[in-house]
């Protein structure tokens, strides 16, 4: 019988808006994917052909999602790892261990292990990342055509001195997580502005 080890990354914790995404991938030792490597170490370009080949050449993936609303009601972390559960779930093939990058690891029916910085050390882990950031940055790319004032196909959702000008200027968007402080206090100000 087949041993397998999936690796599991998320995307999207640190941003102020749009959802976290966690993936699962169970690569195959007899088709390996060439050039992985932790997702924010490569080109938006590099990540989208790497994307494609994981998908290709992998026993298993699966890409699931904690939405802004769960964020807000769970807290980041908790989201986090209710994605990373569900990708996990999500796996066609199911493994027998769960390799997840950072320090906690979700509630999984398979034994698990954290691994620090594993985005750079296990491929798997590093599959994961790309196919979560990939996922991810298409969603928020999808939001900017919803609401092109707030740039998130440039920023992504994270808390850049432009975004946080637009955000204070026009108060958040139903994509904005009303659970972090910059986007509180910029309803708090937006209530309080005449």
């Amino acid at each position: 019988m087949t041993y397998w080890e999936c690796g599991v990354d998320e995307a999207g914790r640190g941003p102020l808006a749009g959802p976290v995404c966690a993936a699962a991938v169970i690569l195959n030792p007899g088709r390996p994917v060439e050039g992985l490597a932790d997702s924010k170490k490569l080109s938006s370009l590099r990540r989208a052909q790497l994307s494609v080949s994981i998908r290709e050449c992998a026993v298993a993936y699966s890409v699931a999602w904690a939405s802004v609303e769960e964020i807000d009601r769970l807290n980041i972390l908790q989201a986090t790892l209710l994605a990373m559960r569900r990708a996990v779930e999500g796996l066609v093939v199911v493994p027998h261990l769960a390799l997840v990058d950072g320090n906690r690891v979700p509630e999984l029916m398979i034994p698990a292990r954290a691994i620090i910085k594993g985005d750079v050390t296990v491929p798997a882990i590093s599959a994961a990342s790309i196919l979560a950031k990939t996922a991810r940055d298409k969603v928020m790319c999808d939001l900017h055509v919803l609401y092109p004032d707030f740039g998130f196909a440039q920023h992504m959702g994270y808390g850049t001195s432009a975004h946080l000008h637009v955000l204070l200027e026009k108060g958040p968007t139903p994509a904005h997580r009303l659970s972090f402080s910059p986007v509180r206090n910029a309803v708090m100000i937006k209530r309080s502005s005449p």
